[in-house]
């Protein structure tokens, strides 16, 4: 079966690397960029398979493979459709997990081939929650890829339910007003799901100077552990 790869982010890497090691499958291009899908019309590839492409594919691209175009998508769609899905559930308590769906015309909408619900645990950060769902993303697509290969169906998603989140949305909660009345958690939270290491994305401003901030935070019995040693 001949495929073409968009992508290509943490796991896309690990599932690009992976197909090319599979008989059944023969991976004819890597695409990142959205000038370059017009190779597709000129490979007409019987698959396409998208791990990180940052880019919205075209309807008329969508349509060309047979088997379809088969995305990894790190969140529990329908929740968090869109940018960023490991930051929301910190946000705002949205479920995290990882979906294998097919591409439609709308964002992280088609149909869903496979899902699992991944855990978010109190001391996550963003950087925490995406290297778990980078790491089950992998491990899911593995196990779906037989099921895939059949041309499965995959089920309707119901979007009446979730939401799709853009790049821009970032913006609106990185700034922290130093005078703005929060409750505790909520600010924990929000600086959790601002922390990604070694970028810089929450911070607040003085004297028209930005300070960035992040948060690190060490569960009682990591603590306990360290001090057994």
């Amino acid at each position: 079966m001949e495929a073409v790869f968009l992508g290509i982010n943490d796991a896309g890497e690990q599932i690009y690397n992976w197909l090319n090691q599979q008989e059944d499958v023969e991976v004819k291009a890597l695409l990142t960029e959205k000038d370059q899908l017009g190779l597709i019309k000129e490979l007409e590839p019987e698959i396409v398979i998208s791990a990180g492409f940052e880019h919205k594919v075209p309807e008329e691209i969508i349509e060309i493979p047979e088997k379809g175009v088969v995305n990894v998508h790190p969140s529990l769609l329908p929740y968090n459709r869109g940018s960023y899905p490991y930051m929301w559930p910190l946000l705002d308590g949205t479920p995290a997990g990882v979906s294998i769906h097919y591409m439609a015309e709308g964002i992280d909408e088609g149909p869903i081939i496979d899902q699992m619900e991944v855990p978010v645990k109190p001391e996550d950060t963003a950087k925490d929650l995406y290297e778990r769902l980078k790491s089950e993303s992998v491990l899911l697509f593995k196990e779906a890829w037989p099921e895939i290969k059949k041309g499965v169906k995959g089920r309707s998603q119901d979007l009446s339910t979730g939401q799709t989140h853009y790049r821009n949305e970032l913006d609106d909660v990185a700034e922290i007003d130093l005078d703005e009345k929060v409750r505790a958690g909520d600010l924990i939270d929000r600086l959790r799901a601002l922390s990604f290491p070694p970028h810089e994305n929450g911070f607040f401003e003085v004297n028209g100077q930005k300070y960035f901030v992040e948060i690190d935070i060490t569960p009682e019995t990591e603590l306990q552990n360290s001090e057994d040693l």
